[in-house]
């Protein structure tokens, strides 16, 4: 890894190689929806809370003051308008992401989509534009498509996880497999980062908390987490609980102690 990657992935990696990232790229898929509507707002409370990094696209990257915390700027997406959603093209530039001061870009792929060799000659261009800059490359990679009947099924996550590694990626963010022993397989596997997904919006903090702790026992990296994190009522404690238990070890108790103290 060169030495201008290495600083950057310092910005969103923290000393003990683990991260928690609040990904907020919704407003191109599904719109400005609840907890994204004020995307500063949303930001500075992430940031209070001790978020490690924001991702977002480059519009709102140039419009909002992310400091005191990591910038990775999305390089593709798709809205749920389109028929055909799963197909991921590309919106910004590696060298367009550089000039916003992102610490890092990602990509998302979607293995096993009918467009997916598409989707991974973007992410292997990327990869290699991504070396040229010195920029850390988070790659999303979800199985789905038409082969696919469990998109948390082992054997699908660990592949689609590998790809990203195999092309280049230096972080990968996939689906949970649901518990600790097949997602131990899956990380180990993997031999960059590997971070959990949140999916849909988990209906209780302790289904969050629970999920999170036995992601980090199974060996993840990490969160990247979306509408479980900036749908919360209180944004900077639900950062900080998860945060507790991410970097410091803390169990699902003590993390929920934090949620109940004064904001």
């Amino acid at each position: 890894m060169n030495q201008g990657k290495n600083r950057r992935m310092k910005q969103i990696m923290q000393q003990d190689n683990r991260t928690i990232i609040v990904p907020m790229d919704h407003g191109v898929t599904i719109g400005p929806i609840c907890g994204i509507t004020n995307m500063q707002q949303t930001i500075d409370q992430l940031i209070k809370g001790g978020v490690d990094a924001i991702l977002v696209h480059k519009g709102i990257a140039k419009n909002v003051d992310a400091t005191g915390t990591g910038l990775i700027v999305m390089l593709n997406g798709i809205s749920n308008l389109n028929p055909n959603m799963n197909n991921k093209v590309q919106v910004c530039s590696v060298q367009e992401a550089t000039r916003l001061g992102a610490d890092a870009v990602a990509v998302h792929v979607n293995v096993g989509a009918p467009e997916e060799d598409k989707m991974l000659s973007t992410l292997g261009k990327v990869a290699e534009e991504c070396e040229k800059f010195g920029l850390p490359l988070l790659a999303m990679m979800y199985p789905r498509g038409p082969k696919i009947t469990d998109e948390h099924a082992l054997e699908v996550v660990a592949h689609a996880a590998r790809i990203g590694a195999e092309l280049g990626a230096d972080i990968i963010k996939t689906n949970y497999t649901g518990t600790v022993e097949t997602f131990k397989q899956v990380t180990e596997s993997c031999p960059v980062p590997v971070l959990i997904a949140g999916g849909p919006k988990c209906t209780s903090v302790e289904e969050l908390l629970q999920t999170t702790n036995d992601a980090i026992k199974a060996g993840a990296a990490g969160l990247s987490m979306g509408r479980n994190i900036f749908q919360w009522n209180n944004q900077a404690l639900i950062v900080k609980a998860l945060s507790a238990i991410v970097h410091k070890g803390a169990s699902i108790e003590q993390a929920q102690k934090i949620l109940g103290e004064t904001p």
